[in-house]
């Protein structure tokens, strides 16, 4: 299952680009919050039921999102099974490809599938670097996750407006960046 990268100028369904915005306005709650603006809504049945944006130096906890859905779940009784049925009905609309970790995280739980804004070129995993939303990748294979089916991902969605975001905040410089660890060179 390879990611569908959406060609520029090709026509979006309003409900795709209406919940990507969604996503852009999170992620410009994020970025006014100082964190790196990264917007994410989760979609069940053509309804919100969870939108959220990078509060990682907030939480610590960077799928609190999805923790949230899971307590509420689990506090209205739903078994493993009920849980994870719910999961395998939703999908993600976040602003920025999911990165490594969080694209295993999805395909262990059993996500639908994503639609995501712009590439992550460092980090990426729905087929920027590994392409772990497919169940055939070697990589989810060597992570132990062969049992995974995997999920749909389409990318290039509203790139250019994430990427603005993204641009604006590293050019003001990012807050909570850890300071260098090597001391400046001076030139005499």
């Amino acid at each position: 299952m390879e990611t569908d990268n959406i060609a520029l100028g090709e026509r979006f369904s309003p409900e795709i680009l209406g919940f990507m915005q969604l996503a852009i306005d999170q992620a410009k709650l994020a970025s006014n919050s100082l964190e790196v603006p990264v917007g994410c809504v989760i979609v069940e049945d053509g309804k919100v039921i969870a939108a959220g944006r990078n509060r990682t130096n907030e939480t610590r906890n960077r799928w609190k999102l999805f923790d949230v859905l899971l307590v509420q779940w689990q506090g209205t009784g739903f078994t493993a099974a009920e849980v994870a049925e719910k999961f395998a009905a939703c999908s993600v609309y976040v602003t920025c490809e999911p990165c490594i970790m969080c694209a295993a995280a999805l395909s262990i739980i059993g996500i639908k599938e994503v639609y995501y804004g712009c590439a992550n070129d460092k980090f990426g995993g729905c087929g920027s670097i590994l392409s772990l939303h497919s169940s055939s990748s070697e990589a989810c294979i060597s992570i132990g996750n062969s049992g995974s089916k995997g999920f749909k991902c389409y990318g290039g969605i509203m790139a250019s407006e994430a990427i603005s975001l993204l641009r604006d905040f590293y050019e003001r410089g990012n807050p909570n960046a850890p300071k260098p660890h090597r001391s400046q060179v001076t030139q005499a």
